[in-house]
């Protein structure tokens, strides 16, 4: 386990400590709180699910708070990244016209690949056992699915959009808790958790593989019944890739998992790890668990303890979290972990008079388009949470709603200054057709010959880089001839080609060229068998609809 570096050192003692607390500001990044939430506060230290922010198309930050609102049954809002607040649902789980849309949001928001807001409510619904909803951006909500208790019910967190189209989520369920996918039009898949899979899920995240990975509180069938990593795929079979055993790997994981750069899962524990006040640690898709980092209560007003909201991928390739204690004044503190796994302090809140900039952060950062990332805190010196910024000095950058896409099919990407778009290429391959739908909103189609690789989009006011590399999926439109010995000759058409690696028939390798982004020569090998025609890329496979009659 490597231990933590600091951006400047100091003793523990009285003097030293004083000393750091006069420095800070000048050396460490600085939280700039931006709004105070009012009559509310936005978490409560030991939450199940902190709410998750989502980047709408509009440039703005859409979340829900719990219970607040009309009917104090809780909210939907947008904030600016400059602080300006909007209300836009009012839910009301008690009565009243709108009980089937449900109460008690606490899991936070999601963009949908349609452009609107998706989330849950714990509660209200027909059954009284919560809801999944969207919402459109200017505030008009659709009850999409509702619990009825009988497997799955009352979600905390939110629902994530996977790749094929679906909604994907976890609920505490009526057991030990449910993972469910969703279709947009309302029919759910449900696999229950049966606890030595896990008890109470928090949300998964889907990886770069199609399958999906997350973690559980509770169960596993471990020493302490501490919790576990899992994989899911997206037809519910559940994999457990570690059991937490409390010291020294870590105990309770809350936060949401992220996938870095590196390709492997990383995470935090609220408790555990070598002094039992939590951990850092990460997973390979293939279950090789590393631990990384045990916050250390010896020093906690240096470096932050309880970590409750899990990291969060920036584009520098670091990692960004918030520990909901320790730091100068035991009110919590922003880190960050490097690829090299040093986890460096970088903010410790209240550290400004009357703790204006808040204390206790409890919900995840969210890196914006703009670079900075933002956050919120449970209260202040007012009583209530705060929404604040904190910039580590990354420029702004593009994100696309959709990771993967076919030629010729249309792709959102959000950032800014869109207007004045100039040029966008797929790993250097220019796109021929793109649109700014607004300053915020970019919609380009898939050109023919686009690689797989990173997005580059070129305004007058600079380059934004996409954060992911987009996959181009290949497809297979026709084989040239439906059947033949060992040796044929076979033309397949499709797109998305160029990249080809591997083509095969039935599994058996064949030799190839490729002709272009819509061609491929090759022969039938020896060793064929009958059966469908595939082609492997760096973005996918495809397989022909067709069968070819091996003679």
């Amino acid at each position: 386990m490597k231990r933590r570096t600091v951006l400047s050192i100091f003793t523990l003692s009285i003097f030293t400590l004083a000393l750091l607390f006069a420095v800070l500001p000048a050396t460490a990044q600085t939280v700039v709180p931006l709004y105070t939430y009012p009559e509310t506060d936005v978490g409560s230290t030991g939450v199940r699910s902190p709410a998750l922010f989502a980047q709408g198309a509009d440039g703005e930050l859409y979340s829900t708070i719990e219970t607040n609102g009309t009917y104090n049954s809780g909210t939907v809002y947008k904030i600016s990244t400059a602080g300006a607040y909007t209300q836009l649902y009012n839910f009301c789980a008690e009565g009243g016209n709108c009980l089937l849309t449900g109460g008690f949001p606490l899991g936070g928001a999601t963009l949908g690949l349609d452009g609107n807001i998706w989330g849950t409510t714990q509660n209200g619904g027909k059954d009284a056992y919560g809801t999944v909803f969207k919402m459109t951006p200017a505030g008009t909500l659709t009850s999409l699915y509702q619990f009825d208790g009988t497997e799955a019910g009352n979600p905390d967190y939110t629902v994530l959009q996977g790749q094929d189209g679906n909604m994907y989520g976890v609920t505490p369920g009526t057991h030990y808790g449910t993972f469910f996918k969703l279709t947009t039009k309302g029919a759910i898949t449900i696999h229950e958790f049966d606890y030595t899979d896990g008890y109470e899920p928090n949300l998964p995240t889907q990886g770069t593989d199609g399958n999906f990975y997350g973690t559980t509180q509770f169960g596993g069938g471990g020493a302490c019944e501490c919790g576990v990593v899992y994989k899911a795929t997206a037809a519910g079979k559940i994999t457990v890739l570690h059991v937490f055993g409390g010291d020294p790997d870590g105990n309770e994981p809350i936060g949401v998992l992220v996938q870095a750069n590196d390709g492997d899962f990383y995470g935090t524990t609220y408790l555990g790890g070598a002094f039992n006040e939590g951990s850092i640690f990460k997973m390979s898709a293939s279950g090789t668990y590393t631990l990384l980092y045990s916050f250390d209560f010896v020093s906690p007003t240096l470096y932050g303890t309880y970590p409750l909201a899990g990291l969060t991928l920036g584009t520098d390739g670091n990692l960004y979290g918030v520990a909901s204690r320790g730091g100068i004044n035991n009110y919590g503190a922003i880190f960050q972990l490097t690829p090299a796994g040093d986890v460096n302090f970088l903010y410790s809140f209240c550290s400004v008079a009357g703790c204006a900039d808040g204390i206790v952060p409890e919900t995840p950062l969210i890196q914006h388009t703009n670079g900075k990332f933002y956050g919120t805190a449970s209260g202040n010196s007012l009583c209530c949470g705060t929404f604040f910024s904190f910039d580590m000095g990354l420029p702004p950058f593009t994100r696309s709603t959709a990771n993967q896409g076919k030629v010729g099919a249309t792709i959102d990407f959000l950032g800014q200054g869109f207007t004045d778009t100039t040029s966008v290429s797929f790993d250097g391959t220019l796109a021929t057709s793109f649109k700014a739908i607004s300053d915020t909103l970019l919609s380009v189609k898939v050109p023919v010959g686009a690689l797989t690789g990173l997005v580059k989009i070129i305004t007058s006011g600079g380059t934004l880089t996409g954060t992911r590399s987009f996959k181009v999926l290949p497809t297979i439109k026709s084989l040239s001839v439906s059947s033949g010995p060992v040796g044929t000759p076979v033309s397949i058409t499709g797109s998305g080609l160029t990249q080809a690696s591997k083509v095969t028939f039935d599994g058996v390798k064949a030799t190839f060229t490729v002709t272009n982004d819509s061609t491929i020569a090759t022969t039938v090998p020896t060793g064929a068998k009958t059966g469908k025609v595939a082609v492997t890329t760096p973005g996918g496979s495809a397989s022909s609809s067709t069968t070819f009659t091996v003679n």
